[in-house]
């Protein structure tokens, strides 16, 4: 039932309430802008890199409206009712994420049944959102890990926010019995906001995994914990817009900036960058609860224009949008992919994205949030007819849509004419046809050469040991760049160290660009060094091969081999998680650094 205020002071406008509740259009619209730059994010746009810091929005826009509601029951009330507060976030969470859950499964059990029971954990975990904790404990890395990804991999954050809702309506009601001034217990929120930002900024290590610190509750929570304070100092039933000209300005200057900062994070950083973790998520949830204090007050213009119809239609289906983009994103997506982004996959993954998360929010979560399917028959009779055409418009995308995606815009077979045999060194390659790799020429052994690598030169070593008889070859599963240093000193002091050099790394995560340059610092009087950059269906393939390219300018003895351009368009080379080299990859992939250290 909708409720307006009496004439509000100001501008003459009312003040929208729903269930005496203010409705804030503009915190949809900051949604909107979140959940856009989650999914710009895992679709690899190159301009959304830092489209993960959108969940980091989310936990502040939640943290902000859960203690304003839980406030004001408060304040009605003087008491909270628990059970009823927790029933009704079941209700608005459960279904749509239960449906999803349920439609995944089942995509599975038909198309791999072997991953949906690999993923059992995940699911399990995921139901009594503790997914989180779950991928911490089993270490599963966000960053470092290839493969099929989870289809419900984007759950962790679901687990945080339900801790959240949990535990902090019992803990904000003994504060709000404790004390009656605002000051006192935001500023008790605020330092239990600072301890969680100092256990991530402690807890990351520069150059490592940093997936504890990004997936833990305790390292997390300040976000929250932020937008709470926020609902205790500002608490949205004392807003109203009668302020003097000037102070309107200044909050539209104070969201203005504060929107534009957030874009150009989210277009700017990435999921590397040691500043998120040591302070860059803690300056991101200050920035987001600026940008709420204005969009929330009914004086604020940008509040307005964030209220936008089209922006309020996907905030207020964010949720939705968040739970169901993901698994159409990674069922929907071909296994091995070396000729990079498909626009037209690209659009209908976000067209199936979008309508399954218009019929789930319609038809599934607010049915259920705003108590059940309770019709007469005569109703229930209609509206299933109605539902009948709706229900075959989301079946049909769900079958038809990841199959046409893997048929229309999958990758052709490679060529198999002749082609001039090239060598990636600093440029990209042509391709080689399987029937003719290059054969070494002027390198009659490979006394003198060492490689170092993980799986993929492991695959490779057969080859190379043929081609280059002596060669040695130190590879190792899961092999990170930071432990390269370890493994050049035991070759040393082993005297297994020859004068020309193949650094084959970052197939498992990114790098820090220090623990590189002073990895080729200790190879300086090396005769050769050869980078080989990376092919890997994850988001740090292009950091890491930015960042080889980078760094091996400045060293006159080192030289990039363009793996990643060497083996585009080229599928069939590769196992179904695009790393792992099959015979024909890896033959391929020996030849051409056989070439590059004529």
């Amino acid at each position: 039932m909708k409720q307006y205020s009496n004439q509000a002071m100001g501008n003459g406008l009312p003040i929208h309430r729903v269930g005496g509740k203010r409705y804030m259009p503009g915190l949809d619209g900051l949604r909107a802008l979140s959940v856009i730059a989650v999914i710009a994010y895992h679709l690899n746009m190159k301009w959304a890199q830092g489209g993960l810091i959108g969940v980091g929005i989310f936990f502040v826009i939640s943290g902000y409206l859960i203690t304003d509601q839980i406030i004001q029951e408060w304040k009605r009330h003087q008491s909270l009712n628990l059970v009823d507060f927790w029933i009704r976030r079941a209700r608005r969470l459960l279904p749509g994420m239960l449906a999803m859950m349920l439609f995944v499964a089942l995509w599975l059990l038909c198309t791999d049944s072997g991953r949906l029971l690999s993923l059992k954990g995940a699911f399990l975990s995921s139901l009594f959102y503790v997914n989180n904790w779950w991928l911490i404990f089993h270490q599963v890395s966000y960053f470092e890990s290839f493969g099929p990804p989870s289809p419900i991999g984007h759950l962790w954050s679901l687990s945080i926010e339900e801790q959240f809702y949990v535990v902090w309506p019992i803990a904000l009601v003994i504060g709000l019995q404790t004390t009656q001034q605002r000051g006192k217990l935001s500023l008790l929120i605020l330092t239990l906001a600072c301890v969680s930002a100092i256990a991530m900024a402690m807890g990351y290590v520069p150059g490592t995994d940093p997936s504890r610190v990004y997936y833990g509750t305790d390292t997390r929570m300040f976000a929250l914990l932020i937008g709470a304070a926020l609902a205790v100092l500002c608490p949205s039933r004392k807003m109203n817009d009668n302020v003097a000209a000037g102070s309107r300005v200044l909050l539209d200057l104070v969201g203005s900036l504060g929107l534009t900062i957030l874009i150009f994070l989210i277009y700017r950083t990435n999921e590397y960058d040691d500043f998120l973790y040591r302070y860059g998520f803690l300056f991101i949830a200050l920035i987001t609860a600026a940008v709420i204090a204005v969009l929330a007050h009914p004086a604020s213009l940008i509040g307005k224009i964030m209220g936008c119809k089209p922006l309020r239609w996907i905030g207020v289906r964010s949720y939705s949008l968040y739970i169901w983009h993901y698994p159409v994103i990674v069922l929907s997506s071909p296994a091995v992919n070396t000729s990079g982004t498909s626009i037209g996959r690209t659009l209908l993954q976000l067209a199936a994205s979008l309508m399954l998360a218009a019929l789930s929010y319609r038809y599934i979560e607010e049915p259920l949030r705003r108590g059940g399917f309770r019709r007469n028959r005569k109703t229930e009779f209609q509206s299933r007819r109605r539902l009948r055409p709706l229900l075959m418009a989301a079946i049909l995308p769900v079958i038809v849509i990841p199959v046409a995606c893997n048929m229309v815009f999958s990758s052709p077979e490679p060529a198999q004419e002749e082609e001039k045999p090239s060598v990636p060194v600093q440029s990209p390659a042509e391709t080689i046809p399987d029937e003719k790799k290059p054969v070494p020429d002027k390198i009659h052994s490979g006394k003198g050469v060492t490689a170092i690598g993980d799986s993929v030169i492991l695959d490779a070593a057969p080859f190379l040991e043929k081609m280059l008889p002596g060669i040695v070859v130190s590879g190792k599963v899961g092999r990170q760049m930071r432990q390269a240093q370890d493994v050049i000193d035991q070759l040393k002091s082993q005297d297994r160290l020859a004068e020309r050099v193949i650094i084959e790394l970052g197939t498992n995560g990114p790098f820090n660009t220090k623990q590189l340059r002073s990895l080729l610092d200790s190879l300086k009087n090396a005769k050769q060094v050869i980078l080989v950059n990376t092919r890997v269906p994850r988001t740090w393939q292009d950091t890491v091969n930015k960042d080889i390219a980078e760094v091996s300018n400045d060293f006159g003895n080192t030289a990039v081999v363009d793996w990643y351009s060497a083996s585009e368009g080229k599928d069939d080379y590769f196992y179904r998680d695009g790393v792992h080299l099959k015979r024909e990859g890896a033959e391929y992939y020996a030849s051409i650094l056989v070439k590059a250290l004529e």
